[in-house]
């Protein structure tokens, strides 16, 4: 059956693995017939993911590793070999107002958000281990790209960096056909929500901010990034994504 969205006979790498966005961005390309590679820090959910994927004919793997520490996000390239597509997913929030941020907090979160995804897509670039015509997607946001809010000063900026990049990386990884793309969502419900910032009413309130009167699941961001890895969008490149309800219209 023709499916321009198929991802049969690839190897797709998805960071952040273990939970919310990642881990059923990982499932999905399972479904959609590529062969995963799945990298987190938890070992447990990790295995977790990796015992949900349909495995009919695919040799799937997980690698644990904190990408924060250069010896592992090394270890994570030098196992992954060469891929299809790369998805990086793995990322942090925390509520810091601009008052309180100081240099240690701002480099944590930067060497997350920021950081890591770009030396493993450099170090996948730079050692030719993306295949031609492969494709990379970015998990960003909105925060920092499209909108900012208060107490989000930190994330929003390493999302606004992770996305300058990604445009930067497509210019320069355009001549390999290789495509660098990114998902920008608006609120999802993941464990990156965090629940003490706001009471219930306040979030019903956010809630009914966004036009189709809901937060994002994990799973519409995951088809998201199933469409800019596939052939249907092998025009596209250096393109943000929006995904996020019509929260930005």
């Amino acid at each position: 059956m023709y499916n321009p969205y198929s991802l049969e006979g690839r190897t797709i790498l998805v960071t952040g693995a273990s939970s919310g966005i990642g881990k059923v961005t990982a499932i999905e390309c399972a479904k959609m017939g590529a062969t995963v590679i799945l990298t987190g820090r938890n070992e447990e959910r990790l295995n977790e993911t990796l015992a949900g994927l349909d495995n009919v004919g695919k040799e799937h793997k997980a690698i644990v590793a904190d990408l924060s520490v250069p010896e592992e996000l090394e270890k994570v390239v030098t196992v992954a070999e060469k891929i299809n597509g790369l998805v990086l997913c793995a990322g942090t929030i925390k509520t810091l107002p601009f008052n309180f941020c100081k240099r240690a907090s701002v480099d944590k979160i930067f060497e997350v958000n920021f950081f890591a995804p770009m030396e493993i897509l450099r170090l996948f670039a730079k050692k030719k281990q993306l295949t031609d015509s492969a494709s990379v997607v970015i998990v960003s946001s909105i925060g920092g790209v499209y909108t900012h809010v208060s107490g989000n000063c930190v994330y929003d900026a390493t999302k606004a960096a992770i996305n300058s990049i990604m445009k930067s990386a497509a210019r320069e990884l355009a001549p390999k056909k290789i495509r660098v793309n990114s998902v920008c969502p608006g609120m999802v419900n993941t464990p990156l929500i965090n629940l003490d910032a706001l009471t219930a009413e306040q979030f019903e309130a956010d809630k009914a901010a966004y036009p189709l009167k809901r937060y994002g699941d994990p799973i519409d961001i995951a088809h998201g990034i199933i469409y800019l890895l596939s052939n249907a969008a092998s025009w596209v490149t250096g393109h943000s994504l929006v995904i996020d309800g019509g929260y930005t219209i």
